[in-house]
């Protein structure tokens, strides 16, 4: 029982530590772009922070991609249905 009890304590705050870093990393989820102006910033990220911005940029360039390609495709369809009916 004496055994026990130091463990579980141990256990309890090793959880509570660990919850308490991943709620900080979950917070600095805003999606920051660097320019020239702000090189210095970037530079004094860590790897692992200017490898997550860089997922998360090339992820919103491929959702804009996705989005632009809907666009011209729908665009294209009017046009051709324009011209098909022209033709008739």
């Amino acid at each position: 029982m004496v055994i026990i009890l130091p463990l579980l304590i141990f256990f309890y705050l090793k959880n509570r530590l660990k919850l308490n870093r991943k709620k900080k990393v979950f917070k600095s989820k805003k999606v920051i772009t660097f320019n020239k102006k702000n090189l210095t910033n970037w530079m004094n990220l860590t790897k692992k922070e200017r490898y997550d911005l860089s997922k998360q940029e090339s992820i919103s360039y491929l959702d804009k991609r996705k989005i632009l390609l809907e666009e011209i495709r729908k665009e294209y369809r009017k046009i051709s249905k324009r011209n098909s009916e022209k033709d008739v």
